[in-house]
Formats: structure tokens, sequence, C-alpha cells
């Protein structure tokens, strides 16, 4: 893999980590801490496959997005997030 684009992947995994603490901490919520660690993660994976489009870091990436995605739906439709005030 190219230097410059390891090294941005490993960089936007570390500000996943970072953020995912950061937005624990503020929001005090689960949800959101793995929200913005599933979005980092997926930009990382996106950043590898410029690189190396192989058929494994197509799979990593798209199962980082499936990870993503079918959390983001769970966590959507879970019975403490009904949407009343």
């Amino acid at each position: 893999m190219n230097t410059w684009l390891h090294t941005a992947s490993l960089l936007l995994t570390a500000c996943g980590l970072l953020g995912a603490m950061a937005a624990y901490r503020i929001s005090r919520t689960f949800r959101s801490a793995l929200a913005v660690l599933l979005d980092f993660l997926t930009a990382a994976g996106l950043i590898q496959l410029a690189d190396d489009p192989s058929w494994n870091s197509i799979l990593q990436a798209a199962a980082v997005i499936a990870l993503r995605k079918l959390l983001s739906t769970e966590l959507t439709l879970s019975p403490g997030n009904s949407g009343r005030a």
C-alpha cells in the first residue's frame, strides 16, 4: 500500500477512536460513539481501497459498511429510541 494512503488510513482510525471517546463523553450514549467510530472506520476502509482494490480489501470495506448499516438500523429501531418527548 502507498505510504501516504496507509498513514491516512491509520490516522482516520485513530481519529475515529478519539472521536468516539469524545462523543461518548459529551453525549453519554453508546449510540453516538458507535456511529462516530463506524463512520471513521468506513472512511479508512475506503481510503485503503484507493491503492489496493483487491478482493480482500473490497470485502473488508464491504464488511465495515454492512456492519455500520446493520448497527445503525438496529440502534434506530431499538425500543429505547421511540422518538417521543
